[in-house]
């Protein structure tokens, strides 16, 4: 059983499809649940369905949030803060991502920027945001974990340099994707190494293949299956978990 009474306040960027809006039905399912679930999406109105769980459920706040833009990010923050108030944020989620599929003969500069802007630099200012709000809570609690202050960052199984051979994985040479992936790990870690004495957990977790309209209707996972299990190893994140590489099913992935 899922426990997140602790937590009193999780934000989950691109909660408008696929992962994130799981993630706010599976939180709204648990009777031990966050009392502020905080979904975010770029265009709110559009997000029916997000739209209805808000509606009858007064513990989600639908927040306006394009990541690429540094006032929509601004503004993000200034709303949250009157949702928390002084009790800070407790866990951030940065899941917004894209995947423009691009191989060797193929791939673009274009396709590389935006890929990189959206799924590498936008959750590093997103998170740079909101530290205020991730240090207010940290200052309230002791040892790791989302019942202080927590950033998860959403990577990939294809970030991993180690893994990405013709034996491992052969079928997905997606150029962006993948770098871009590679180096959220990265900031992640750095993340970790400039946080860690504030108390603030940072993790990288990877979801697995999920079939969503970004993983493919191949994929092995559903998307149930996968934020079901990715919730479950959130909830249980410890000091041993910082700066570290996290697959859905707890193991360690390696870099």
């Amino acid at each position: 059983m899922l426990n997140f009474s602790k937590c009193h306040s999780i934000l989950i960027t691109g909660a408008n499809r696929g992962l994130g809006l799981e993630m706010v039905r599976q939180l709204l399912s648990t009777p031990e649940r966050p009392q502020k679930i905080i979904a975010t999406a770029r265009n709110p109105d559009a997000a029916e369905e997000l739209q209805a769980l808000a509606k009858s459920h007064p513990e989600v706040h639908v927040v306006t949030l394009d990541v690429t833009s540094d006032v929509s990010v601004n503004d993000a923050v200034q709303e949250v803060k009157s949702i928390v108030g002084a009790d800070g944020l407790n866990c951030l989620i940065n899941n917004a991502a894209i995947n423009i599929p691009c191989y060797l003969d193929t791939v673009t500069r274009d396709a590389m920027m935006k890929t990189y802007e959206i799924n590498t630099v936008a959750p590093l200012f997103v998170t740079k945001a909101f530290l205020p709000l991730l240090r207010e809570a940290a200052g309230q609690g002791s040892g790791m974990g989302i019942h202080r202050s927590a950033v998860i960052n959403v990577s990939s199984l294809l970030g991993s340099v180690e893994l990405n051979t013709a034996l491992q994985i052969p079928f997905f040479k997606l150029y962006p994707y993948r770098a871009s992936k590679s180096a959220l790990n990265m900031i992640t870690r750095s993340l970790a190494v400039d946080l860690e004495a504030e108390g603030i957990l940072c993790v990288v977790l990877h979801p697995g293949w999920v079939r969503t309209d970004m993983g493919g209707k191949n994929g092995e996972l559903s998307v149930e299956e996968s934020i079901s299990s990715v919730l479950s190893v959130i909830c249980g994140l410890t000091e041993k978990d910082h700066g570290e590489f996290v697959s859905y099913n707890g193991e360690i992935l390696p870099w």
